[in-house]
Order: C-alpha cells, then structure tokens, then sequence
C-alpha cells in the first residue's frame, strides 16, 4: 500500500502485520527489540509517514510478520501507550496518536533530532499543538480548488487575511483584511519593515534585551541601534520618552505581551504614553505580538497600543509558531491598507508569494482558537511550574520573576559566567541561551534565558543537568552564537 494512500484516507484506515513490519524497517541485531520497535513506529508517526488514528495489526499479527515473540510486540504497544503515541480500547484494537506534550519525556525523538542530542533550552519555540493534525487534513480537502490559480499571492490567500483580520477585531482592534499582509514568520516581517522603513544610517530603537533576531535586522540595514533598558520590574516610559527625544529613531521595536526574553506584560498607561511619544518624536511603532495570546495566569486585559493610534504609526507582527507550530513559517503584519501595498510590492523581490497549504492550515487553526489557547496555558502552566520548583531545589541563588504569560524566564546568575555555563552546560546535553545572546553590545552576561516551553520530565533533566555543568563549568569561556534560530 502507498504511503500516500494512508495519508488521504479518511476513515476505517489500518495497517496489516507485513506491511506495519515493512515500514518500521528494524535491524535485525537491534536490542532491546521491543524498544527499536516502539521507537520506529513513534517516528513513522511524527514524521508523517504514518498519520495519527490508523489502526494498527493485532499483536499476534505483527508478531508473525517479524519473526518475533508475541510478548515483544506487547511490550512495544505499551511502551507507545504509555508515551502516548497508541490509543487502545478493548475489543476495537489500537490506533496510533499524537502524545500530549506534557507527557513525552527526555527520549522524544524531535528533541534529539532538533539539536544534534543535546536538550534544546536555547530557543524557546513550543512542539506542535494537537490540533494541527485535523487541520492539515482539513486543508488537504480545500488545497486543489486553489490549483485552478497561479499560486502567487503577495498580500496571502484572502480567508487566512480575513480570519486575521477578524482575530484583531475580536480583541479590540478593529481591523480590515486590507491591512494585512501575511508572511513567512515574525522574522520575515521584521525583515521586510526594516527595508521597507529605515535607511541605512537612521536610528532604530530596541529593548534590551530583546529577541536577537530583531538585532541582526537591524544590523542588517545598517541601523544606528539604540537600546533602552527593561529594568526588574519592567518598562520604564520616562526612560522610553528621552531615548525617544535624544536619537529620534525612525523605528522602534518593542514586545510589549510577554516580553521575550523578561516576560513583562506593558500596562495600558505605558502603552498610551510609548504611542503618544512615537507621534511627538515621529518614530514608527513596530509591535511584536507573537506571544500576545499566551497568557497563564489570569491577567488584567490591556488593549493593544494600536488602540491609541491615530495617525498609522503603530505597526503589528504577529506568527503561527508559539500558538500552533513554528514549522508553518506563518506571519503576519497589521498595518495600514497602502503601507501593506508597499509591503507585497517590496516582498515580491525577494520571496514574491508565501505557500498556499500552510495558509490554508492556520486558517483552519484560527477557526479552534480559544481550545488551543486553553491547551497551551495547560501545558506551558505545567512546564513552567516544573522548571521553577527545579531550579528552587538545584540552584536556590539564582533570582528570576515568574511571568504571567509567554514562554521563558530571565534569570538573573550570581555573577557573570552566562557564557562559561552555556558552554559547560553543552558538553553535559543541554544548549542554554546566555543573557549576552539578547543584548545589544554584549552585556548581560549575569543573566540566562530558560524556556518553559518543553515538556516538564525534559525541563526536570535538563535542570539537573545544568547543576552539575555548574560544578564543573570552565571560567572565561564563551559559546559561539547556535546554527539553528534563537526563537
């Protein structure tokens, strides 16, 4: 049977014993054999050659197809249970799922594969939400009707700006599809409003720290950065307002829900103000919103700054990746009909058109909206409560505040040895992020971002592990910037 046939057939799907033991493709010599079974099947599942609700063959079935012992295969099936990659009921057999994230442990094989083995700590993108399997299939149905077109959309396909654009509207901020512009993640459209807004030479305005990608754009168009501190207890608007004054940046970037790296939640006064001061010192507002809908704890609502715009110069970034999945490489910007017109002239330089099937797919995820939300402050709930009570018991003097929302901590060491613990911390399995990552000249050596976005076992062993990479870290030492993104 083709691997295509399974993907495309909606109900009654199942495997039989030969073909299940054609694709699991084990090596003979392989022990424990239960376990290399258990684990070719989790990775047929999670790379999609194998979907999720296909019954698989009865044990004696597939015990008869590879020439081993019933109990083998039985020890598999529980094994995949107990992870959560098998769903049984008695008398109906068992068909294959996809595990909560809350329950995979430290063996998932997209952690091992995501960092070469190593525990991946230094990004802080969460794996995928369960509801992206029935929105794929959702979009299978609908993608061929858009084959009867060129397939180039430089603005995004109209039902994904529409359902964007209504998500905005829902939460306060009434908004058109004309003022959207779907892109390739939040980097892509920071990437675009730099080139679009900022001349090589002007200045630009970050926070510091701030998510380091933000940096290298403006690196990139050759800005004059000017970096204004988040102190402890978040933004300070006085010192926002005499940055503002004193370097008249022509952007500025900011995160003001759940700010990455500190987590800090910008209250509705300072919102009023920073909007206030763009308009006197004529700065543009670009607003990274990506972690805008992942609240934990309950907190009060704040309106959008674009709220307290009147003259367009508030501009919104919002992504698919922390909500639903980084692998959709779905962004987009809120601004003004014509600058979004700018916006597609401009994109269509580089990448002309973002691709048609993963629009479709979060467009039907923005349909479920409210059920992924409540799962991801479940989950991250769990994880972030995991990661706090390890590092009370294992590292008790480092300080941090917990967040509400978003998906990290900022901790704060007891002296500057952020990167001698990174680079400790990789030679015991863990890739850490070093506060100096997330500044803009360097500083912030006294700090170190830790993501709760990993299961709580993974967050449990990596903080274990980063305890002894603390005994046994080397001094003056300074890990190399990763391959993969800082998210």
């Amino acid at each position: 049977m083709a691997i295509s046939g399974l993907i495309l057939a909606q109900v009654d799907r199942y495997l039989s014993g030969p073909q299940l033991a054609r694709l699991a493709a084990i090596e003979p010599g392989a022990r424990p054999y239960y376990r290399a079974l258990a684990q070719a099947v989790r990775s047929l599942i999670l790379d999609g050659r194998l979907p999720v609700r296909v019954r698989l063959p009865a044990e004696r079935h597939l015990a008869a197809a590879l020439g081993v012992s019933r109990t083998t295969v039985t020890a598999a099936y529980d094994r995949l249970r107990e992870q959560g990659y098998l769903e049984s009921r008695q008398g109906s057999g068992s068909w294959t799922a996809l595990p909560d994230a809350g329950s995979l442990g430290t063996d998932n094989p997209w952690i091992a594969a995501a960092d070469d083995g190593l525990l991946p700590l230094h990004s802080a993108a969460p794996m995928a939400t369960p509801a992206l399997p029935a929105a794929i299939a959702d979009a299978s149905e609908r993608y061929p009707r858009y084959a009867l077109g060129t397939g180039y959309d430089p603005v995004g396909i109209a039902p994904l700006r529409r359902a964007i654009a209504a998500r905005y509207t829902a939460r306060g901020l009434a908004t058109r599809p004309e003022q959207i512009l779907v892109t390739a993640g939040a980097q892509h459209a920071i990437h675009l409003l730099t080139t679009a807004l900022l001349s090589p030479g002007e200045a630009m305005l970050l926070e510091s720290p701030t998510y380091p990608h933000a940096i290298d754009a403006a690196r990139l168009r050759g800005a004059r950065i000017v970096p204004v501190g988040i102190p402890d207890d978040g933004w300070h608007l006085d010192l926002l307002v005499s940055a503002m004054r004193q370097s008249s940046p022509r952007l500025a970037y900011l995160i003001p829900d759940f700010q990455n790296p500190t987590g800090h939640l910008m209250d509705a006064a300072t919102r009023a103000g920073l909007v206030g001061a763009a308009r006197r010192h004529d700065t543009t507002l670009v607003l990274d919103e990506t972690w805008s809908e992942l609240a934990i704890d309950e907190v009060p609502e704040v309106a959008s700054p674009a709220a307290f715009d009147t003259d367009g110069r508030v501009i919104g970034v919002g992504s698919a990746s922390k909500l639903w999945w980084g692998g959709l490489r779905v962004g987009w910007i809120r601004a003004t009909a014509a600058l979004v017109r700018r916006l597609a002239v401009l994109r269509g330089t580089v990448d002309i058109a973002g691709p048609v099937f993963e629009q479709l797919v979060v467009t039907r995820l923005f349909q479920d909206m409210e059920e992924t939300r409540a799962e991801r402050r479940r989950s991250l709930a769990a994880s972030r409560a995991a990661l706090v009570a390890g590092l009370a018991e294992r590292m008790p003097d480092w300080d941090f505040t917990v967040p509400a929302g978003g998906g990290s901590l900022w901790v704060r060491l007891p002296g500057p040895f952020g990167a001698s613990l990174a680079d400790a911390a990789a030679r015991h399995g863990v890739r850490l992020a070093p506060g100096s990552w997330f500044g803009v000249d360097g500083a912030l050596e006294s700090f170190l971002r830790l993501p709760f976005t990993q299961p709580p076992r993974v967050l449990a062993e990596a903080v274990a592990r980063i305890a002894e990479a603390r005994e046994a870290r080397p001094h003056g030492a300074r890990p190399a910037r990763p391959l993969t993104p800082v998210l």
